[in-house]
């Protein structure tokens, strides 16, 4: 062994000891179920079980996707939040069954962006909220949907 790669293992197994001594924590996201988010048959519901009534529009919020899915079975999409301070990042999906896809409860200092892999069973608008400072922002997007995931 090298005396450099020497160092990089020593120094990768004193961070790994003091992470597993809870010394060094990893910032992250965690996945959240919210059921009766999940379990909403509507936006409204859906909006209104995560606590967001109307949201606001902000050019902060950004969604990374194409424009076209070909699979609605996984349908990546990316959720970026410039907001300070954000506190939770949501993708609905209008035209499901279930309008929540998926939430994330972030850390503070956590880079505030996602990225899941949907399910879609039609073209429908796809939209991301995200809570700063306690209010909330959405923006929307149409992914159009050439082989439909739920069950199409």
């Amino acid at each position: 062994m090298t005396p450099r790669l020497l160092e990089r293992r020593q120094l990768l197994a004193f961070l790994g000891t003091l992470a597993a001594a809870g010394f060094v924590l990893p910032r992250m996201a965690f996945a959240n179920w919210d059921k009766a988010a999940f379990d909403a048959r509507t936006m409204d519901e859906a909006l209104k079980a995560l606590g967001a009534g109307t949201p606001g529009q902000s050019g902060d919020v950004q969604i990374v996707a194409s424009d076209i899915a070909e699979n609605g079975a996984v349908v990546p999409v990316q959720a970026i939040s410039k907001l300070p301070n954000t506190e939770r990042i949501a993708i609905l999906v209008d035209k499901n069954p279930s309008m929540l896809a998926a939430s994330f409860d972030l850390m503070p200092d956590t880079i505030p962006e996602v990225t899941a892999r949907i399910k879609m069973g039609q073209t429908s608008n796809v939209v991301v909220l995200v809570k700063a400072d306690g209010k909330f922002y959405a923006t929307s997007k149409e992914i159009k949907v050439t082989l439909g995931g739920c069950g199409g």
